[in-house]
């Protein structure tokens, strides 16, 4: 024992020189990189709207990032494509919708794409049927929807590939 004691005063000075060395050194600084600018394809910044596109886009705005649920009607349950296009319209403008995309389009008039307002409807084929998925247009060649189970109400653009492939239209509920 008197043996390991003897070594442990011998080595103390260079492990305390050494403990205190590491104690005041700290990493080497990182190089700062500035995070990777913002996808300016979905950007929002710009987007305008008067009467009732405004109030549309509102409500459209304050929904992103909510989650989507199959059926979903309301904001605290989630929402799907169809049921947030109806809570919108009904929040915003007053005007009652079916929850169902294919009916919503039925009531609605077709419009060409190039004319789209803000607060326009933009439907997709996306499950081998017509009007199997919509969105709200707001302006700049983007729209909002609810894509999917295990995502959440965002923004996307028209040219976007898949949806590029898969859009039926555009249509209005206004005159």
């Amino acid at each position: 024992m008197s043996d390991t004691l003897a070594r442990l005063r011998r080595h103390a000075p260079w492990l305390l020189l050494a403990a205190l060395l590491a104690a005041c050194s700290s990493p080497p600084p990182r190089k700062w990189t500035p995070k990777r600018p913002a996808d300016r394809s979905v950007a929002l910044s710009g987007l305008r709207a008067d009467g009732a596109g405004r109030e549309i886009l509102m409500y459209t705005l304050g929904l992103l990032d909510l989650n989507y649920r199959f059926g979903g009607g309301n904001p605290e349950a989630g929402l799907d494509c169809s049921g947030m296009v109806s809570y919108i319209y009904r929040n915003a403008v007053g005007i009652k919708l079916p929850h169902n995309a294919a009916q919503i389009a039925s009531l609605s008039r077709p419009i060409d794409s190039g004319s789209m307002q803000v607060g326009d409807l933009v439907f997709f084929n996306t499950m081998n049927r017509s009007f199997s998925h919509m969105g709200i247009y707001i302006g700049d060649g983007k729209f909002v929807h609810a894509p999917r189970t295990n995502s959440s109400i965002r923004v996307d653009r028209l040219d976007n590939s898949y949806f590029s492939a898969r859009f039926e239209g555009a249509r209005t509920l206004f005159d």
